[in-house]
């Protein structure tokens, strides 16, 4: 029986696919597997029971990818999983930004003891009047899993799309609209958009990527929306910008001590993917991809780890061997499995930056001896023998 350890709330839903081998437990020191949403693991130590760490939704910050990877712990996240709600809520952003309808809200629950309101109302919409979406420029920076889906979308409502991304995925490009036009500058976006809205992740290249010196290239009055993360934008340049007029609205996902006191922005207190439906989705994911790293060895969206998938294991055996990416590696590994009397019948070798996973299906299934000679190899991390007690 494989154990399961829920660090947060998971969707019922999604816990629901974990099949009749798989049972929860309050104890993580047990756990084979572990899931959560936004616990963060960065003090945890981790016992050797724990193989794998699923995350459901995409961020990772929360979760200590370098020493889980020198630990043999493959880190899923759950990418595109909530990207409609995030979509849904990006959408709704733009139609904020384009007419105050907040302001006008306010207004109704100020007046709201006004006996006349409805003819005072015809006096006073004139200040939350606002523009319409249709036919303005938007320019989508990152055309991933949201990004595309908002670039789709805003295509369907009219606007005139640009969307940008030097790391556009294959599948990616085929997704995208014939609508949206492929561009291959941001420069293009800052001069020419009414509106932009950023999708890329949080790295040393990107924070703070939305700042004075981008600001200054694009068209006064635009509207910024910012539902990745919080550190793309420098807040001070923004709060700068807005009280300028350079940028004319600033909606973000992220409160904090800046942005909530900023003039003319619009905060959300980060509700992209709190819905339930991708709540679902994202628990489903993750189940099903802790649980075939588990029964099988197949990684599929990991942060820590390559890609790697051949299928359900119908060998005797199959061996997971964890090990940084060095010269020589497979030759050693391949080698103790030969002096152990061992065939390998198909074989999977990926890498992914610092580290490699080589997947084995053999002939046989290998002895303590030969599995403790593959588990002393210099710079091999962790060893899984699947369909035997590990």
């Amino acid at each position: 029986m494989r154990k399961i350890h829920c660090l947060n709330a998971i969707s019922k839903y999604g816990l629901g696919f974990l099949t009749q081998e798989y049972e929860l437990t309050e104890n993580i020191e047990d756990a084979d597997g572990i899931l959560l949403r936004s616990a963060s693991l960065h003090e945890t130590e981790f016992s050797e029971h724990v193989l794998t760490i699923g995350r459901a939704g995409a961020g990772v910050n929360n979760i200590p990818l370098e020493r889980c990877a020198q630990e043999g712990i493959v880190v899923f996240n759950t990418p595109g999983a909530n990207a409609n709600g995030v979509k849904e809520l990006v959408l709704c952003g733009l139609l904020l930004a384009a007419r105050d309808v907040i302001g006008g809200i306010d207004w109704c629950r100020a007046n709201k003891a006004d006996e006349n309101i409805g003819k005072s109302a015809e006096k006073a919409k004139k200040a939350f009047a606002g523009g319409e979406i249709r036919g303005k420029k938007l320019g989508v920076i990152g055309l991933g899993a949201i990004g595309a889906e908002v670039a789709n979308a805003a295509a369907g409502l009219g606007m005139e799309v640009y969307g940008y991304d030097p790391f556009i995925s294959v599948n990616a490009a085929w997704n995208l609209s014939r609508d949206v036009k492929h561009i291959t500058s941001a420069d293009i976006i800052y001069a020419e958009c009414d509106y932009i809205t950023i999708h890329v992740p949080l790295m040393d290249s990107t924070k703070g990527m939305l700042n004075k010196s981008n600001f200054s290239r694009m068209k006064d009055g635009v509207v910024i929306l910012n539902f990745a993360r919080d550190l793309l934008v420098n807040d001070d340049d923004m709060a700068e910008a807005l009280a300028s007029g350079k940028v004319r609205r600033y909606v973000s996902d992220f409160p904090n001590a800046k942005s909530a006191n900023m003039e003319n922005a619009i905060i959300i207190p980060h509700l992209g993917a709190s819905t339930e439906e991708s709540e679902d989705n994202c628990a489903k994911m993750a189940v099903i991809e802790v649980m075939d790293y588990l029964e099988n060895g197949n990684i599929h969206n990991s942060v820590n780890y390559p890609e790697c998938d051949m299928g359900v294991c119908k060998a005797a055996a199959r061996v997971a061997v964890m090990h940084r990416n060095v010269p020589n590696m497979i030759g050693q590994v391949t080698g103790m499995l030969a002096a152990g009397g061992i065939n390998i019948s198909d074989m999977t070798n990926k890498s992914k930056n610092k580290y490699a996973y080589t997947l084995m299906d053999l002939d046989g299934v290998p002895n303590a001896t030969t599995v403790q000679n593959l588990r002393s190899v210099d710079g091999v991390l962790r060893v899984r023998v699947i369909q035997q007690a590990e």
